[in-house]
């Protein structure tokens, strides 16, 4: 059993280290983890991965315990309704008002191993052909080091590519290598996977015209989602749209950003 004295030290740790806030409730959470995580690194149970953290904390060990407490549950298409608003009313939107410049730039944050920004790519592919001639970037970023180089590596199993993907698309973008699917080289053209933690200064990310940033902010508490949601609102461009979870209800939008709903998809567009 985790007492509350380790309870409270890997809670401090994690809050402070990546913004996930650990309330009364999560003891099972983080002692479940935790467990496994002293497994992986041979040692006997909680309590000395406990000592280990306590008294001889490294860098690399830091790492290994926010990574075990990071979320990375997610899917392919992942509600649905985001990508039917994003082929029906955001990308033609921004093709009509980029045709000068002739450039999208799309931003998942927090995408976990990387479906979310496939999908992204994939709904780019199937509707918008015209947008072979233009320049379109698609950042992919999440705190989990092993989350993005699963992404990276584009290799799922078929568990993972039942969940949400439809078999056409499968077909289409994904090559079957023994168990797995990978994708597509040309899903991967224009994507760029990278480490970030959304607590920390946005190094060389701007001018964005599409941020999804989805079931990450129900982890954080009132204060820092207000920042985080500050911080992501300045890297938008006028005109752009920040996309967030279903169930995510944003305290503190700045007055620059207006409501919009697609259907049953809930977005948010800068003023021009």
């Amino acid at each position: 059993m985790i007492t509350p004295e380790q309870f409270r030290f890997f809670a401090d740790l994690v809050k402070a280290s990546s913004g996930i806030a650990l309330g009364k409730g999560k003891e099972y959470l983080l002692e479940s983890r935790l467990n496994e995580l002293a497994k992986v690194l041979g040692l006997k149970d909680l309590d000395e991965l406990y000592r280990k953290a306590r008294f001889q904390m490294t860098p690399k060990l830091k790492d290994q315990i926010i990574e075990a407490m990071t979320t990375n549950e997610t899917y392919f298409f992942r509600d649905q309704h985001p990508f039917e608003a994003l082929k029906n009313e955001i990308v033609p939107d921004l093709m009509a008002n980029n045709n000068g410049r002739k450039q999208i730039r799309f931003w998942s944050a927090a995408c976990s191993t990387g479906q979310e920004p496939y999908s992204i790519a994939m709904t780019l592919s199937e509707y918008f052909p015209g947008l072979s001639t233009w320049n379109t970037e698609i950042l992919a970023t999440d705190i989990s080091q092993q989350a993005i180089q699963k992404g990276q590596a584009g290799r799922f199993t078929q568990v993972e590519v039942n969940r949400g993907l439809p078999v056409t698309l499968l077909i289409k973008y994904f090559k079957q290598q023994g168990a797995f699917w990978i994708v597509d080289s040309r899903l991967k053209k224009n994507m760029r996977f990278r480490r970030l933690n959304l607590l920390q200064p946005f190094v060389g990310i701007r001018d964005l015209d599409v941020i999804f940033c989805r079931y990450v902010l129900i982890y954080f508490d009132q204060q820092t989602k207000k920042q985080i949601i500050e911080k992501l609102v300045k890297v938008l461009r006028p005109g752009g749209y920040l996309v967030l979870g279903a169930t995510e209800t944003p305290v503190g939008m700045p007055s620059v950003m207006q409501r919009k709903m697609f259907g049953r998809a809930l977005c948010w567009q800068k003023n021009l």
